[in-house]
């Protein structure tokens, strides 16, 4: 590939990026061992080879999706020229093998993911080295230089910000389903102490599964605590609201989308990896809640279904606002850029205007409303962030958090507690697919901008995706 460095000036970022996607789809047969060329015996640089394995590492762990590490190290292997380069991505595994060609064996490294810590302020970086490395603009030096900056980088926000998103995320999901500012500064209350209580029990070597459910109990306890409260005094707080905000701010947006993400783009491994790690902690949030609401039901605490928490359908200011904090307080707890708050903040409220309009107006069940706000959110945010030249989950993720079926998980949940068993596993499967259209909205959102656009990291595009090749039919 003919050097990209030692000029004038760069041509513009678009007509580089496709230049360098096409560049890969005509060459991509020399990526096979039956089309190597024997006389080409230039060995790779192990410098190169150790900054891609680095940025792809940081970037797993950080909560990138599989397909946007790859793409990543295969344009930091064309920008740095590793000889037909290979990557493989798995959940916790990377690995990158380049073979110099003649009698020289091919070199493999590769890196193994064991700590994952959600951190979208460094995936956003990342994006812009690597971008940068693709343009020509970062020599190899440079770009290890860059990344040791990136790792030690301190956060966007302070790490009692960080808490007080969660809490600020249950809050924002009590006060959108009717709990008013007590109720929401309670929530606030019992999410905090809830993650405190598993922040505890994470630097005791206790199981993540079980760190959430204890975060789960905590708060459906302060729930619950308040209820026999309120019904006892007759006050007339929605304290099952409580219960609904911490459920939601501890739903698994971030991996449910990730899972459906990697299964349509065809690595398999990681997409049920990921679905896997959703449907357990899933199992944590009802299992702790589930405990809570049984010994509660036992104890003669009055929940009644007629009133459980739920926003409906309902446009007024306090629901939009509560859409908008949802999202916002998401983002600040998964450590997305501060500037991105406010897009961040319209596409929560989006999302749910698209849902209860839908709803409202044309009386389209849950699931066609929430595929529908999720298609619109993952078109603007894929236009976003291609328009920013940013990573497209920080946008997405935090988006869909006024959406996530908190309400119905608890609806489920009380049911069974009951006794109307049928009924609560009805609730339940709801409330899974609820949470799976929102992952198939906001990707198929991504597919159709995907469809149209030219540019992206060298190797994507609408004409360099292995996955989208045709395994039956015709060709």
């Amino acid at each position: 590939m003919p050097s990209k460095r030692g000029r004038s000036g760069p041509p513009s970022e678009e007509i580089m990026l496709s230049r360098m996607r096409d560049w890969r789809a005509e060459h991509e047969r020399e990526l096979t061992p039956d089309n190597l060329d024997d006389e080409d015996t230039n060995l790779p640089d192990a410098r190169a080879i150790n900054l891609v394995l680095r940025v792809g590492e940081l970037m797993l762990a950080s909560g990138e999706s599989t397909e946007a590490v790859s793409e990543a190290m295969l344009s930091l292997s064309i920008a740095f020229d590793l000889p037909r380069s290979e990557v493989s991505v798995t959940f916790t595994t990377i690995s990158l093998s380049t073979h110099p060609g003649g009698d020289s064996p091919p070199v493999t490294g590769e890196r193994v993911v064991r700590r994952r810590t959600l951190d979208y302020f460094r995936v956003n970086e990342l994006h812009t080295l690597v971008q940068q490395a693709a343009l020509g603009l970062l020599e190899l030096e440079d770009a290890a230089a860059r990344l040791e900056q990136i790792r030690r980088a301190p956060m966007p926000y302070p790490n009692w910000l960080i808490a007080v998103g969660f809490g600020l995320i249950a809050s924002s999901a009590s006060l959108m389903v009717g709990g008013g500012l007590i109720v929401a500064t309670v929530a606030f209350m019992a999410t905090v102490l809830g993650d405190r209580t598993s922040v505890f029990l994470a630097n005791r070597g206790v199981a993540e599964f079980y760190q959430m459910v204890a975060a789960a109990t905590v708060a459906a306890s302060i729930g619950v605590g308040l209820l026999w409260v309120s019904t006892s005094l007759d006050l007339g707080l929605q304290a099952g609201a409580i219960i609904t905000g911490n459920i939601m701010a501890l739903l698994p947006g971030r991996p449910l989308v990730s899972s459906l993400q990697d299964g349509i783009s065809g690595s398999y491994v990681s997409a049920a990896a990921r679905l896997l790690e959703t449907f357990f902690t899933l199992g944590a949030i009802v299992s702790g809640v589930g405990a809570v609401a049984y010994t509660a039901v036992r104890l003669g605490v009055n929940m009644d279904l007629e009133n459980l928490p739920s926003a409906g359908t309902a446009l007024d200011v306090a629901v939009l606002v509560g859409s908008a904090g949802i999202a916002m307080a998401f983002a600040i707890s998964l450590a997305v850029p501060p500037r991105m708050l406010p897009s961040i903040g319209l596409m929560g409220v989006m999302i749910w205007v698209t849902y209860a309009g839908l709803r409202s107006l044309v009386d389209v069940p849950p699931v066609v409303g929430t595929v529908v706000g999720a298609v619109a959110v993952g078109v603007v945010g894929h236009w976003l962030a291609r328009r920013t030249r940013r990573p497209v989950l920080p946008y997405l993720i935090p988006s869909i958090a006024p959406l996530l079926p908190g309400s119905i998980l608890y609806r489920g949940l009380i049911e069974i507690t009951q006794g109307t068993a049928v009924a609560g596993m009805l609730s339940l499967a709801e409330a899974i697919t609820v949470a799976l259209a929102l992952g198939a909205g906001v990707n198929l959102g991504g597919e159709l901008v995907r469809a149209f656009q030219r540019g992206g990291l060298a190797g994507a595009g609408m004409r360099s995706r292995p996955a989208a090749r045709r395994t039956r039919g015709g060709y």
